[in-house]
């Protein structure tokens, strides 16, 4: 058995059972064994972000690892964006690279590059395998450092001649990494400040944000009186009717200091201390009061729902019914506006839907329209690197077996990853894609005011995508994915309702 051979044996093993890949010459014997071996599905993406994007997306959903297969330090380089949203998202990911025989290496070919250096920048775990006989054992512990809370980018270099080489061996998976342990002293201090009855704040994060950790949180509000808010950087968030009618973090600043202001103290379960995603001339770059004190429930090494569980004990909240959100919003008409697109998605989504967010600047306002909507899944972007709305999208939907995925997609951001439309066609997957289309970086024209600059002719002109306009529609057809334009929300609705009942991609082209 060569390297290769043991390497998928061991993935599959271990409980890994789709890879998304963009593979090169090294990589070739892990693609025959993927050929050889039954059990793996393999999914092309036609640009390495895309494939990180569709593995990141995938575990969201899946609550388990995929791999990836890239190629050489380059094919790294060109997937590190969406492995730096990923790392944000708390993904988990087993990333295989290719690299150079490692008799090759000293010979400094075209495609030798760092390539261990560039992984650590966005993994949480790095190991370059040595010989074939290493290959089986070190993807093993590649996946448990993937599954470790909070989740984690395991990457597997792996120089070609590891893998052709005879001498592989199956490796057996390795037991699951305990969470660190709750320290019942976090619990207590919770436990009295909320019986304090100063304004306090349960700021949730990570698994927290699932259904079961909404309903926790919910019990000790109730019993209480605190306020729950989801943090603003996170991957992925139950959202809908039964689930907690809560707001997230805004994005921008002022927003932000408004809505946390009032807080004398802020409870952090697996989210961090809210920041601004920049520095402005002459803001702070905190978000919360300065006289707020911060409060430790669960760090992001620690389970959420354990954590919240026992401060609930600890004060005895009893059950409590998650608030009714009121009637499901009716479609919205006439042009589109951020909070008709909100109602009008809200009112026709499907049951269990999975909703892709990259609306960047657009979507603002998202969350007050939706909170009686189907019960559905929110998958952010969460590392604001733009370009992850559609690989991400495209990795749920392999996962959702069948669930439909809404990817409400800027217009910028899309021309970045716009290959996933290639692949949603190819695997037949159920994505509507709703292009907003404004024909512009709008973000950064408010970001020009946030640091107290006015953009001229040249600066305007860096921010244009007219001239010429892009073809939505063209576009898609060209990737074999179905298209049409909506220039009302009723032409969107129509083109929704169209979507919905076929189990193919589809996309939107909204002018607004």
């Amino acid at each position: 058995m060569n390297g290769a051979h043991s390497l998928v044996r061991t993935l599959l093993r271990a409980g890994v059972d789709t890879c998304f890949a963009n593979p090169g010459t090294s990589e070739m014997h892990f693609v025959a064994a993927l050929d050889q071996v039954e059990g793996m599905r393999c999914v092309l993406g036609l640009q390495e972000n895309v494939v990180t994007g569709m593995a990141d997306g995938y575990a969201r959903i899946a609550g388990r690892p995929a791999s990836t297969l890239l190629h050489c330090g380059p094919g790294l380089a060109n997937g590190l964006a969406n492995l730096h949203n990923a790392r944000r998202a708390r993904a988990q990911m087993v990333n295989i690279v290719g690299d150079q025989a490692t008799y090759h290496r000293p010979h400094d070919a075209p495609l030798t590059m760092d390539t261990a250096s560039l992984a650590h920048t966005v993994s949480g775990w790095v190991r370059v395998s040595t010989s074939a006989g290493e290959v089986g054992r070190d993807a093993a512990a590649a996946v448990q450092a993937a599954r470790a809370l909070p989740g984690h980018v395991a990457t597997l270099i792996l120089p070609s001649d590891t893998c052709w080489d005879e001498g592989g061996a199956v490796a057996e998976p390795l037991p699951a990494l305990e969470a660190e342990p709750l320290d019942p002293n976090q619990v207590e201090r919770a436990a009295r400040v909320l019986r304090g009855g100063e304004e306090t704040l349960i700021l949730l994060g990570g698994t927290a944000l699932k259904a079961p950790g909404q309903e926790i949180a919910w019990r000790i509000a109730s019993a209480t009186g605190a306020s729950i808010m989801a943090d603003f950087v996170t991957g992925h968030v139950a959202r809908g009717r039964g689930r907690l009618p809560m707001a997230r973090v805004p994005y921008a600043p002022d927003a932000a200091r408004e809505a946390l202001g009032r807080f004398r103290h802020i409870i952090l379960v697996s989210a961090k201390p809210p920041v601004t995603f920049f520095a402005y001339p002459g803001q702070p770059s905190i978000e919360y009061a300065e006289d707020a004190q911060l409060h430790i429930l669960a760090r992001k090494e620690q389970d959420p729902v354990a954590a919240l569980t026992a401060l609930a004990d600890e004060l005895g909240a009893p059950p409590a019914a998650m608030p009714d959100p009121g009637p499901c919003p009716e479609p919205g008409s006439g042009p589109a506006t951020p909070e008709g697109l909100a109602r009008t998605v809200a009112a026709l989504m499907p049951e269990n839907a999975i909703v892709s967010d990259e609306t960047i600047s657009y979507g603002r306002g998202l969350y007050q329209e939706t909170f009686a909507a189907p019960a559905h899944d929110m998958l952010h972007l969460a590392g604001g690197a733009i370009g992850d709305g559609m690989p991400v999208a495209t990795g749920a939907a392999v996962a959702g077996g069948g669930r439909r995925v809404i990817n409400l997609q800027a217009d910028g951001s899309a021309m970045y990853t716009i290959q996933s439309l290639w692949t949603q066609a190819r695997e037949r997957l159920p994505v509507t894609t709703i292009i907003l289309n404004n024909r512009s970086y709008n973000i950064l024209i408010g970001e020009y005011a946030g640091v107290g600059a006015t953009p001229g002719p040249t600066a305007i002109k860096m921010l244009d995508l007219g001239n010429p306009d892009l073809g939505w529609v063209q576009i898609a057809n060209g990737m074999g994915v179905e298209a049409a334009k909506a220039n009302t929300l009723e032409e969107l609705a129509d083109l929704l309702r169209q979507s919905f009942a076929s189990p193919v991609p589809f996309l939107i082209d909204l002018s607004i």
